[in-house]
Order: C-alpha cells, then sequence, then structure tokens
C-alpha cells in the first residue's frame, strides 16, 4: 500500500486494550473459576476477581511488569493509546512519571486502571449467559 506521497503506508491498527483484556478476563474465569460457587455473590467476586487479577500478568502484566514481555509489543500497543495512558497517570500517578519507566510500565498501568471496568463488563455478559442457561434448564 502507498501513500499519497508515494512511500509505503504504515498505519497501525489500534490496539483494543477493553477487548483484549476482557477476553483474557474471560479466559481466566473460564480456566479456573466455578462460577455456579458465586451465584447470587456478584460484588464478592468482582473483589475477588480485581484481587487476583491484579497480579497476574496474563491479565495485567503487573506481577512481573510485563504483560507482553517485550518493550516491541508494549510500545505497539500504547502507540494509539496515549489517552488511557494520561487517565490512568492521572488516576494512578501524581507523582510519577511512567514514560520515564518504559513502555511495558506504561502498558501495566493502562491495564491496571481499566481492570476493574473490564470485569464488572466480563461479569454482565456472563450472567446474561447464566440467566439463558437458567432459563433453559426451567423449560
Amino acid at each position: 500500500m502507498s501513500s499519497p506521497q508515494g512511500g509505503k503506508d504504515y498505519t497501525m491498527e489500534r490496539y483494543d486494550y477493553r477487548r483484549a483484556m476482557k477476553e483474557d478476563i474471560y479466559n481466566y474465569i473460564r480456566e479456573g473459576i466455578d462460577l455456579d460457587d458465586w451465584r447470587g455473590k456478584r460484588c464478592e467476586l468482582e473483589e475477588a476477581l480485581n484481587d487476583q487479577l491484579w497480579i497476574t500478568d496474563s491479565v495485567t502484566g503487573n506481577a512481573s511488569g510485563s504483560y507482553f514481555f517485550s518493550a516491541w509489543k508494549a510500545e505497539e500497543a500504547i502507540a494509539h493509546n496515549w489517552d488511557l495512558l494520561e487517565e490512568a497517570m492521572q488516576e494512578f500517578c501524581d507523582e510519577c512519571n511512567p514514560i520515564e519507566r518504559g513502555a511495558e510500565w506504561c502498558d501495566v498501568t493502562i491495564r491496571c486502571y481499566l481492570l476493574s471496568e473490564c470485569i464488572a463488563a466480563v461479569l454482565d455478559d456472563l450472567e446474561d449467559e447464566l440467566e439463558e442457561l437458567d432459563e433453559g434448564e426451567e423449560a
């Protein structure tokens, strides 16, 4: 693909943190959590997931300091998400500068910032699935 100036077009797709994190959270739940144990305990499940996933590298990268284990991939993810980084910095880092710490730190900061929102969205989706299953069992 060429740009109007005749060179190559190097536009990249914007990394969708919310979509990626929701998929990671969904996989985490499917692989290790029995939702039947949490029926009627949405708040407790949400709190437990926040505690667990805050330090789960496959969701936030916060345990090791890296989700991708690649500065290059982290840079690509944050490339078009400076707005999210700014929001996360306002939420978490009054006195710190994540940019000085590198792309992986910035990426983890965004993931931790979005964690609660994404957990809530996944649980909303799963509640809908559980309700459909319950209705199917009653029929």
